[in-house]
């Protein structure tokens, strides 16, 4: 995303977390650790520690402040959706930022635009203002995990060849092994969810 973006015209047309939540279906991702999604989901969703007071602060004054609302591009078949949509739900919900979630497939239009290294990577949170306006976008992983997959993509495997999937999904259990590793990963998203906020602020 290279100029501004205005997505007043999708605000609304989401779906809530608790809609999502009852919509999911139970699928098994070996890969990625995940033996049931709709567990694991609800474990991290549940799991959520109580935001500090600093960070909450930070959160809810500047989204009041620019009239926040949070837009979560997602499926319920992706595993990196199942790690970080549920914390991404409870910061939302503990900062009193109105959060909503497109179905990927029923918005592919604002998918493309928000691309990671040129695919549709989810989930995508995108932050607009009062008037839909785009401020910044977090996902589709912590900086950390995203790493593992760009160097891979920067390996230029060679797709054509027999062992392309197998190493494909060998990066999916390192990135699943980084996820199983605790707090860390939310620990991140919210280090991170830090400096976007503070860069809001700043265009005040």
């Amino acid at each position: 995303m290279t100029e501004a973006v205005n997505l007043m015209h999708k605000v609304g047309q989401g779906i809530t977390p608790q809609q999502f939540m009852e919509r999911m279906q139970v699928r098994e991702m070996v890969n990625s650790g995940i033996p049931n999604t709709v567990e694991r989901f609800y474990d991290k969703y549940h799991g959520f520690r109580t935001l500090d007071s600093a960070r909450r602060s930070l959160f809810a004054s500047s989204g009041e402040r620019l009239g926040i609302r949070c837009l979560i591009l997602c499926t319920d078949w992706c595993p990196d959706v199942m790690w970080n949509v549920p914390v991404l739900f409870r910061i939302m919900e503990q900062s009193g930022i109105p959060v909503e979630a497109l179905i990927m497939e029923e918005h592919l239009d604002t998918m493309d635009l928000f691309l990671t290294d040129g695919g549709r990577a989810q989930p995508v949170a995108i932050f607009v203002d009062w008037g839909g306006n785009v401020l910044g976008r977090w996902g589709a992983r912590p900086a950390y995990i995203q790493q593992v997959m760009d160097d891979f993509k920067a390996s230029l495997p060679d797709r054509q060849s027999p062992s392309y999937q197998e190493q494909l999904n060998q990066v999916y259990r390192d990135i699943g092994a980084l996820y199983l590793e605790g707090d860390r990963y939310q620990d991140v998203i919210l280090q991170e969810l830090d400096v976007l906020f503070r860069r809001f602020v700043q265009t005040l």
